[in-house]
């Protein structure tokens, strides 16, 4: 375009809506595409949990329903760094964590709680877990978000803590209890333990882990530094109507998608 801006030119008409590219969730035409979709965004989604540094050790997991066989579920190998897990190194367990497909072990304490929250929430696709440094904080001190930006919103009344600690759950019995604590929600803080989220998608899911830690983190902040003001009940659940659903998750992730699947191609190896 040329002239003197402000000379009264006439600017060009905009582009039809229908002519802009915006992402949506893919539709697959076969189980086969769909599980490898699937596949790809968890080995995806565990790199980036990597570069977050959400791993502590061998702790940490996301699980991702088959799409064939819903009673299995597809899980990062056990003792793999998340940095360097690709898709043809993902497991497949049963719900009693036996492995049916890949070579490696899974953790089978932590696939136990997994299995449980899949188990009670046909609706989800899949469960993140992981001991990051924040929500571990706030479990620590067995509270739950305060609605105190519009990031804290979209948990608002849409999370729940499991206020008890036994040690590290190895039994389908804590698996169930922690399923209930988490009812129809999409995140849970487990007292002095750490955070899990829910999502049909591997992608919300894993985008709900990130801003449920990073609303840690910020509320964890403001309170050392004074007292945070709340957000009022009426737009709080606003915001949450807004901005909580597992669609707006899926449409905040893809640029972390697009990022880590463009400069880490291998991943989908």
């Amino acid at each position: 375009m040329h002239g003197t801006p402000g000379a009264g030119h006439t600017p060009p008409p905009p582009l039809p809506t229908d002519q802009l590219r915006f992402a949506m969730p893919p539709m697959h035409e076969s189980l086969e595409d769909e599980r490898r979709h699937r596949k790809e965004r968890l080995a995806g989604a565990l790199r980036i949990f990597g570069r977050y540094g959400f791993e502590d050790g061998v702790s940490g997991h996301i699980t991702a329903r088959d799409p064939e066989f819903s009673d299995c579920f597809w899980v990062n190998p056990f003792g793999m760094p998340f940095k360097h897990v690709t898709v043809s190194d993902l497991v497949l367990a049963n719900s009693d964590g036996q492995v049916i497909d890949g070579r490696y072990h899974v953790n089978q304490a932590a696939f136990t709680v997994h299995s449980q929250v899949h188990a009670a929430r046909p609706d989800v696709v899949a469960v993140a877990h992981c001991h990051s440094v924040y929500g571990r904080a706030l479990s620590a001190l067995g509270d739950l978000l305060d609605p105190i930006t519009q990031e804290s919103c979209a948990f608002y009344q849409d999370h729940a803590l499991y206020d008890t600690y036994t040690g590290v759950a190895v039994d389908a019995d804590e698996g169930r209890r922690i399923a209930a604590a988490l009812g129809s929600r999409k995140g849970l803080v487990l007292r002095n333990h750490g955070l899990l989220t829910v999502g049909d998608s591997v992608d919300a899911a894993a985008w709900w882990f990130l801003s449920m830690e990073r609303s840690c983190q910020v509320q964890l902040t403001a309170k050392a530094a004074g007292r945070p003001v709340l957000i009022d009940h009426k737009p709080a659940v606003a915001t949450r109507e807004q901005t909580g659903g597992d669609l707006v998750a899926w449409i905040n992730y893809q640029p972390l998608w697009q990022d880590i699947s463009r400069s880490e191609p291998d991943l989908l190896s």
